[in-house]
């Protein structure tokens, strides 16, 4: 933008902050244990493998919901269940 000048390092420390992150984490929690809860159960072993990871992403810090079961990858293209439980968390607020 014209006339505007961002201090990109105030930004690039407020995404890595602890508090950012931890928000990020509180909302990633929030997405899993929903995923937990509307998991298949046929041995468990997929609604047990859903954690929430913190990685760097360019200049922040992001918090993901990982599926991490071998069988993931087909459950989730049957069931859609983890991007059905980030919807109903964003639906909560």
């Amino acid at each position: 933008m014209a006339g505007v000048d961002f201090n990109d390092s105030f930004f690039e420390r407020l995404g890595r902050s602890p508090e950012v992150t931890a928000l990020c984490v509180e909302k990633a929690n929030r997405v899993a244990a929903a995923a937990r809860a509307s998991a298949p159960r046929d041995s468990n072993a997929y609604a047990n493998s859903i954690r929430v990871e913190v990685v760097r992403r360019g200049r922040r810090n992001a918090a993901l919901v990982i599926a991490a079961s071998p069988i993931a990858l087909l459950v989730e293209s049957k069931t859609g269940n983890l991007a059905r439980a980030l919807n109903q968390v964003k639906k909560s607020g």
